[in-house]
């Protein structure tokens, strides 16, 4: 197993945990200051940068959703795809621990510890059909830009604006998770786990979903 590895995915997903928390709070406290759009570059723009810092290391998978679905096109061995997948839940768990030493208790409980959740109107069921669609874009993504050998050499920008375009649309809507710990961080530590189901099964099905059919489909000879 590659250890070197597991502390990039470690370290990455926790920046993404704890920015994306940390910009949901912040935009209360300062009253919607940022918005959605300020939510939604928070987000991408941690997972442009930790992606790019960590694709020589680990992959810069940062979501379990990811690995599985690399795991499914046999692009990373069963091991090392479960000490992927434990350490970026390990990431998440501690920075939503960190975030709750940084940020006021009542700001954290107001937004529900930045914990993705169905809005108003939203069934689970549409609800997971939107995590999967949202997580498709995402990983057929990842394959254009970094997997596929033909891919321009771009590290994590595309990937960054990808989860930047989903949440403007999903961010309201489910609250565009698209990973598996950037919900169960944040949802062990105050944020609740209902719906823990939707925030597996949707991400991991697109992640698949998106994997199989552009490697047996798209991908270079």
């Amino acid at each position: 197993m590659n250890v070197k590895a597991l502390i990039a995915e470690f370290i990455a997903t926790f920046a993404l945990i704890f920015v994306g928390v940390g910009a949901i709070a912040s935009d209360h406290i300062t009253g919607g200051a940022s918005g959605l759009v300020g939510i939604a570059l928070a987000h991408g723009l941690t997972i442009a940068v930790m992606a790019t810092a960590t694709m020589a290391i680990s992959g810069g998978h940062i979501n379990p959703a990811v690995t599985i679905g690399l795991l499914a096109t046999k692009k990373i061995d069963l091991t090392n795809a479960i000490g992927y997948i434990i350490a970026q839940c390990a990431g998440a768990i501690v920075a939503a621990i960190a975030i709750k030493q940084c940020i006021p208790a009542l700001a954290l409980e107001t937004v529900n510890m930045g914990t993705p959740a169905l809005a108003e109107g939203i069934s689970p069921s549409a609800g997971l059909f939107i995590e999967i669609i949202l997580t498709f874009f995402l990983m057929f993504v990842i394959f254009g830009t970094a997997v596929d050998g033909r891919a321009p050499k771009l590290g994590g920008l595309f990937i960054g604006l990808t989860v930047t375009l989903d949440i403007f649309i999903g961010g309201p809507l489910t609250g565009a998770a698209m990973n598996p710990a950037r919900h169960l961080g944040p949802a062990l530590l105050g944020g609740g786990l209902d719906n823990l189901w939707l925030y597996w099964v949707g991400p991991i099905v697109g992640a698949v979903l998106a994997a199989v059919i552009y490697d047996k489909t798209l991908l270079a000879e």
